[in-house]
């Protein structure tokens, strides 16, 4: 599989859990909204302080699996996440990049400043999941 050939997926199919790694080598998982941003898997941790995203400080190396509503079809894309937030990227990028994974993972927003305002105050991350190897089953 390749990306290109699982994109179409991701971009109708939000329902995604992600899997991280905690400190003791157990896997922690987390329902997320996800989708596909610029060739990558994406989702978006509006709690910044979430455990998902301590884990993904620590050790970029996660799983997102995305399914459709009746969880027959599925894709699995592992790879190395990259964390987006407001101490590492421009306040400006930030916004636009929040808003883009926003809709990448099927949202539109009644009132965008009041999202943007939310986003700012929760510490969200955006978080780019690099594909490394993918697998699934598409129906």
């Amino acid at each position: 599989m390749t990306f290109d050939e699982i994109r179409p997926f991701l971009e109708a199919n939000h329902r995604t859990v992600v899997t991280t790694l905690q400190p003791n080598g157990a896997v922690q998982t987390s329902v997320v909204v996800g989708g596909a941003l610029n060739g990558k898997a994406v989702f978006v941790s509006v709690m910044g302080k979430s455990a998902k995203v301590r884990n993904l400080r620590r050790n970029p190396r996660c799983t997102v699996l995305g399914v459709d509503d009746n969880w027959r079809s599925w894709v699995s894309v592992q790879g190395e996440a990259t964390l987006f937030d407001y101490s590492n990227t421009d306040a400006e990028e930030m916004r636009v990049l929040l808003r883009d994974a926003y809709r990448a993972c099927g949202g539109d927003h009644p009132d965008w400043d009041e999202y943007d305002s939310a986003m700012r105050k929760q510490d969200a991350v955006v978080v780019l999941v690099t594909p490394e190897h993918l697998y699934g089953q598409l129906r």
